[in-house]
């Protein structure tokens, strides 16, 4: 446990950022609270051009976010082939992916009821 207590909002914000540091691209935040289905707040989605940043990415929102408010995710997977990595922090899954196994998931199609952010990439 930590001593510090953010929204799940303010840990999307976070885990952008992370994103961002990194050179994630095409990030999205898809808030999921409003579905009846949910599985937690919001899904943030990025990409990235190879499996290297897929890792990259992944390290830079843990140490982000571990720097900001000492937390870690609760469950990590995907690290093995470095095509989807998912990151748990309970109230927001973050998920980065190479960009071909984006296009064949789609999960922004699945979850299309989300209200949907698009965070313009960095140049």
């Amino acid at each position: 446990m930590n001593d510090y207590t953010i929204s799940s909002d303010q840990l999307a914000e976070l885990i952008v950022a992370g994103i961002k540091e990194k050179k994630g691209e095409k990030i999205v935040k898809l808030d999921l609270r409003n579905l009846d289905s949910s599985v937690c707040d919001s899904f943030i989605i990025a990409q990235a051009d190879n499996p290297r940043q897929v890792l990259a990415i992944a390290d830079g929102i843990e140490d982000y976010v571990f720097e900001h408010i000492k937390q870690w995710p609760y469950h990590r997977e995907g690290r093995e082939n470095a095509e989807w990595v998912l990151l748990d922090y309970i109230d927001v899954v973050v998920h980065v992916f190479l960009e071909e196994k984006r296009s064949f998931y789609k999960l922004e199609k699945l979850w299309a009821d989300a209200k949907r952010t698009d965070y313009p990439d960095e140049d």
